[in-house]
């Protein structure tokens, strides 16, 4: 993984015809379509070294899904590790369906994500809120503006704020509903959504529909929030 990880940050990947016509790699990291994805996934399960472009265009998205469902930035860099050493080991093997919309290279991924999700969740209850100190010390919240310090304080307040209510927004939803959201925050389709998850495209547009009718009026309605809260506790 270690090999990897330097080799993405020292090539980038273009597919582009050579002079007989087969896809080259060159220096530029994000596939650009789908035939230039697969192309890439075929280079990687003959040679691991050619996996280096997918892990520099997906490791943030996965990374930012694990920080998401995981809420501790620590434990997610450990999470996404072991999604990527497992999708190399699995590489080999991936195949995907023409038959099937949603079975894609970012699907096939992303069920290795979710799994090691709920396996990390399952190993440790207790992760963090986005707005709890990480191992650090310093909050999620703070890591993340911290990545653009030419922003007033009012902003980091603003963005701290709108943080803490999606956030909070987010972990009253069913579970089930949350997950689809989270997979759309990592700009997952409904097809490949429908694919990680095992569902039916219908039953995923329909928890999608009711996830963001409930995050509509919470969040429109700050108040409520504590209201549902209380809700929760009552009923326990």
């Amino acid at each position: 993984m270690a090999q990897i990880a330097w080799r993405a940050r020292t090539i980038t990947s273009r597919s582009r015809p050579s002079s007989e016509g087969a896809a080259v790699v060159t220096d530029r990291a994000t596939p650009t379509a789908p035939d230039d994805e697969l192309r890439i996934v075929a280079l990687a399960q003959q040679d691991p070294a050619a996996f280096a472009p997918l892990y520099l265009t997906y490791e943030p998205i996965v990374r930012g899904y694990c920080l998401r469902r995981l809420g501790n930035a620590e434990i997610a860099a450990d999470a996404t590790s072991q999604v990527f050493i497992r999708a190399l080991k699995a590489l080999p093997a991936f195949r995907p369906d023409p038959t099937r919309p949603g079975s894609t290279f970012r699907s096939w991924l992303f069920t290795i994500a979710h799994n090691i999700v709920i396996d990390t969740r399952r190993r440790d209850r207790k992760h963090p809120s986005l707005d709890a100190p990480d191992r650090t010390g310093v909050s999620i919240a703070e890591s993340v503006a911290a990545i653009d310090p030419s922003r007033s304080p009012e902003d980091l307040a603003i963005a701290r704020d709108l943080g803490r209510r999606v956030h909070d927004a987010l972990r009253r939803l069913p579970e089930r509903q949350r997950q689809i959201v989270e997979l759309r925050l990592a700009d997952l389709t409904g097809s490949e959504i429908a694919e990680t998850l095992g569902m039916s495209i219908s039953a995923v547009k329909s928890a999608q529909f009711r996830a963001y009718t409930t995050l509509r009026t919470l969040l429109d309605h700050p108040t409520q929030l504590a209201d549902y809260e209380g809700d929760l506790h009552a009923s326990r």
